[in-house]
């Protein structure tokens, strides 16, 4: 048998529970939806009051009287909100009533790409016109990749604190090599032979890391683009071609360039392609110092890195470079700090 308490206490719960809720509609929908849930056909309250049938016969005038003063209270409360929100509704009609169209609108602001991302996909669109495979790879990576399959020993200058940023693992790690922010996208090429084999036409555009101090032309995360390419009788002749196809089409024109000796453990013999400061003229500014812009550092791939990937290098040769692309950026668009790449200022952002 249903207790009267009971059910006093449940219809009280219940209509302070629709009093609150009711506070917190804004919509005619949003009321019409909760009235339906309690005092509906179907409703909590409505099925609450049907069980005072159950009660003992002399509970059920008094239960039933109680019950009915809830919900005409409910009602009420329901009555009132509709006003409130009727009023509302009339105040918005007149308002728009009064809305002149012909005003003109606050303007929308366009999303822009970053001049980085802009150069990013024009180079990537010129070299898979000349057959080559766009490839991506981890940011964080191994000593192994980024360093010794490269021929980089241990000793060598570039594994620096300084330049360097080496990264702390976790115990579950049973990787022998300690983990570094990738100093260079160099660290695709093993990866690109072990997967892909040769002959093989890729580039590897990325970001990278590098431990030292800023200023207008350095800074601790900047873009690089990696290219590879490996086959049969590859000689410093294509290496050359490519090069300046890619720099001719990026900048429109025929570009000045020079082709002087350098020293990187990943290739042999190795090279500075440099080409003539389009923002100075090749006169001498702060971002090339002499007139020359030091962009493409490349070379032909050393043996050492054909057999860190599995190759036979009497069988097989090819280039490697590796293209500052924050630089070329700063080529393009004449930017004279390469900071600002950096800044986040949309200011900046919307001039390209």
């Amino acid at each position: 048998m249903i207790k009267n308490k009971y059910m006093k206490d449940k219809l009280i719960k219940i209509k302070e529970r629709v009093l609150q809720e009711i506070k917190e509609i804004n919509l005619p929908e949003e009321l019409e939806k909760l009235e339906k849930n309690y005092l509906g056909r179907k409703g909590e309250f409505t099925k609450l009051i049907k069980e005072v049938k159950d009660l003992a016969e002399e509970q059920r005038p008094i239960m039933g009287k109680f019950a009915n003063e809830m919900k005409t209270e409910l009602e009420t409360a329901f009555s009132e909100i509709k006003k409130n929100i009727s009023t509302g509704l009339d105040k918005t009609k007149d308002f728009v009533s009064n809305f002149d169209p012909t005003l003109q609108s606050r303007k929308k602001e366009l999303g822009r790409l970053h001049p980085s991302t802009i150069i990013q996909n024009e180079v990537v669109e010129i070299f898979s016109s000349m057959g080559f495979s766009v490839l991506d790879g981890p940011e964080l990576e191994s000593e192994f990749y980024n360093f010794e399959s490269l021929n980089i020993p241990k000793t060598h200058p570039a594994r620096d604190m300084q330049d360097t940023f080496f990264v702390e693992k976790g115990e579950e790690y049973k990787d022998p090599y300690k983990f570094v922010m990738r100093t260079h996208t160099s660290n695709q090429q093993v990866r690109a032979i072990e997967r892909l084999g040769a002959p093989l036409r890729a580039i590897f555009p990325g970001k990278c890391f590098r431990n030292e101090a800023t200023d207008a032309s350095h800074d601790n995360t900047f873009y690089q683009l990696e290219g590879l390419m490996i086959d049969k009788n590859i000689s410093i002749a294509n290496l050359v071609a490519v090069m300046n196809t890619l720099l001719s089409r990026v900048f429109g024109k025929e570009v000045k360039t020079r082709l002087r000796p350098g020293y990187f453990p990943f290739v042999e013999p190795g090279f500075e392609l440099d080409f003539s400061c389009v923002i100075c003229g090749g006169k001498g500014c702060s971002v090339c110092g002499d007139g020359w812009v030091e962009l493409i550092p490349c070379g032909l791939v050393h043996p050492e890195v054909l057999k860190a990937g599995g190759l036979d290098p009497k069988e097989w040769s090819g280039f490697a470079f590796g293209m500052g692309l924050t630089r070329l950026v700063m080529m393009k668009y004449g930017i004279d700090d390469i900071r600002l790449l950096q800044s986040g200022d949309i200011r900046f952002t919307k001039q390209f």
